[in-house]
Order: C-alpha cells, then sequence, then structure tokens
C-alpha cells in the first residue's frame, strides 16, 4: 500500500499531473469519473495568493468528490511561500505540493519553479521552512536539474527527504529540455532504488498507454505514475492504466457515445466555472483528443475552436454524433463492416 503520510492510494497509484489551464475542477471531475487516485490543482502562484489575486484565489476551489486532492504553490521567496501555504490551509486540501518543475521562462527564469534548481541550497531551506510551518503532509514535484550538467536528482531527492517531504514526483527531463525529446527515467529509478528512500517516489514523462505505465513500474521500480499530457481530453487513461494493471487485459477504447457525453459534461461544467467566454477558450485545448480517430475529426475541431456560445458548440457535438450513426447504419448490411464501425464507435 502506498501512501502520503496517512493517505492511502492503493499498491500502485495513477496520479494527475498539476497542469496549468488544464487541472481545473472541471477536468478533475471527469479524470475522477475515469478512476484517477489522486489529484493536484494547477500550480497557483504565492504572490498571487498573498495579493489577493482572482486568478490565483480560484484555483483554490477544491471538492469533497475530488480527495484525496493536493494544492501545488510555486514562487521564488521563502517566506511569501510560507505565507502562500497557510493561505491554501484554509480550504483543507490532503496536501500541499511544491512545484520545483514548471520549465516555462515567466516562472523558471525568475527563481521559481525548475530555476531554483540552479540554487540546490535554497531548494532544500524552501522546503524545509515550507514543511515546518504546516501540519499537512509536503510533497514535491521537479525536474532532473536544470540541464544536463547539474543532474543532481538523486542527492536532491534524500535532501528533501531529511528535511520532511512525504512524497517526491520527478518528470524525466532537466529544464533545458523543455518537454522535447524522450523523458528519461533512469535517474528517477535510482531514486527509487536509493536504499536511502523511504518515501513514495512517482515518476512522470511520457507514459501515454497501459503498456508504457507497466514497462516504468516493472524497469524503475517506481511506486506510482502521474499523468499529464496522455490525459487532456481523454480521462480514460486513468481507467485503462488500473485494468491492465488488475487484469493484464487492454480495455477497448470508449464508444463515440461515451467521448461526446462526457465532452459535453466538461464543456457545462467549465462555463459554470468560468464563465462563458473562459469556459469555452480552455476547452479548445481538449478538442483535439476527444475527437481523436473520428472520422472528419480535423474538421469538426476547427469548427468547434472559433465557436463562442454553449449552444453552438454542442450543436455541433450533436452533429458529430449523428454523422457517426450514420454511418453505422450505413455499414450495417455487411456484417464485417458493421462490427468494425461499432467496435470503434459504437
Amino acid at each position: 500500500m502506498v501512501k502520503i503520510g496517512d493517505i492511502a492510494l492503493g499498491d500502485f497509484p495513477v496520479l494527475l499531473a498539476p497542469m496549468e489551464d488544464v487541472s481545473d475542477p472541471p477536468f478533475r471531475a471527469m479524470c475522477k469519473v475515469a478512476g484517477v487516485d489522486m489529484m493536484y490543482t494547477e500550480f497557483i502562484s504565492s504572490e498571487g495568493l498573498i495579493r489577493n489575486a482572482r486568478q490565483s484565489v480560484m484555483k483554490l476551489d477544491i471538492f469533497e468528490s475530488e480527495r484525496p486532492i493536493g494544492i501545488q504553490i510555486f514562487g521564488n521567496d521563502i517566506e511569501s511561500m510560507k505565507t502562500a501555504v497557510g493561505i491554501a490551509e484554509r480550504v483543507c486540501p490532503d496536501l500541499i505540493d511544491i512545484n520545483y518543475g514548471c520549465p516555462v521562462k515567466k516562472v523558471a527564469c525568475k527563481g521559481a519553479g525548475a530555476g531554483i534548481l540552479r540554487d540546490v541550497p535554497k531548494m532544500v531551506r524552501m522546503t524545509q521552512e515550507i514543511v515546518k510551518s504546516t501540519s499537512l503532509p509536503v510533497t514535491v514535484k521537479t525536474r532532473l536539474g536544470w540541464d544536463e550538467k547539474t543532474q543532481y536528482i538523486v542527492e536532491v531527492a534524500e535532501r528533501l527527504q531529511d528535511v520532511g517531504i512525504q512524497a517526491i514526483t520527478v518528470h524525466g527531463r532537466t529544464r533545458v529540455q523543455m518537454y522535447k525529446g524522450d523523458a528519461d527515467w533512469t535517474l528517477i529509478g535510482e531514486i527509487k532504488n536509493n536504499p536511502r528512500m523511504t518515501i513514495p517516489v512517482f515518476g512522470n514523462g511520457d507514459v501515454d498507454t497501459p503498456q508504457k505505465a507497466q514497462q516504468m513500474r516493472q524497469t524503475y521500480g517506481v511506486d506510482g505514475v502521474m499523468i499529464g499530457r496522455a490525459a487532456i481530453g481523454y480521462p480514460w487513461i486513468f481507467r485503462e492504466i488500473k485494468h491492465y494493471f488488475s487484469t493484464g487485459q487492454l480495455l477497448p477504447p470508449p464508444s463515440i457515445k461515451e467521448r461526446l457525453d462526457t465532452l459535453r459534461k466538461h464543456l457545462a461544467l467549465s462555463i459554470k466555472w468560468k464563465g462563458t467566454r473562459h469556459g469555452i477558450v480552455e476547452m479548445r485545448r481538449h478538442y483535439k483528443n476527444y475527437l481523436k480517430g473520428l472520422p472528419n475529426a480535423k474538421a469538426y475541431r476547427e469548427r468547434l475552436v472559433i465557436l463562442k456560445s454553449y449552444e453552438e458548440i454542442v450543436e455541433v457535438i450533436n452533429e458529430i454524433q449523428k454523422h457517426l450513426e450514420s454511418m453505422i447504419l450505413t455499414f450495417s448490411p455487411i456484417g464485417r463492416g458493421k462490427q468494425q464501425i461499432t467496435r470503434i464507435y459504437g
């Protein structure tokens, strides 16, 4: 049983990564239904929380149905981070996660996110002060290092454990790599197999199929995997991985009805939580994967991303469903063709 403090997560938990403009309550609701074991909020600026900035405060919205859930914060000032943790505690998350992995320039080049990997002593001090400031479990998400010459993550993980973190997630790339190239899990495996490490070690990077999740488990011995980009528009990745682990069998992909029903629910929740304009705009990143593999998916997606009203979008979604249903009927006289279409879309 993998545990973070008193939080029991099962034998091999599959986690949802904190992703800016993605891991919001509407998306998390879809992932929860699909069987994710633990989720995190979008990363939240410590300075934004202190200033009571609307966008930052809004990200503190968590719900009982989402538990266990962690709030992730980032910043480069130790006192500000401690203050932000105190603010986050008010909404009673299950844990606090520190972002030491965000590679984007506006964060990393100010010494926050992955930027702190250039100052490991400060990284350790900040972590220690945050751990001391809260009764909640504190975890860390980070990268291998700033660049290929500074991949000290095995030592860093030890030092962070020594100051009190209760789990660590490592993305298998450096900050300089951003999201390019293949993730390298070799050092993640070294962290897990370090006899001094006693806390859960989760791996992140390029896990987009049940088989890859199983490979990382068997090859590197990690306690669980964190899924990011592979879940965007495809929350079913969580149930597929968990089913594969428990049965050794691959689940069939979600039916077209399930895909489009989920898309409608996600859209409605996005608008309810963010308002019409922002809710519609931020749904656009999900359409590609919701429609992936469907006939005329690109043409439908190009239409969806320019629409500005809920009614227009739902009308197109309904059109997609009717079109695919008509395809099934068209192929019905030939048994084999009908079976193929139904298997993919039925």
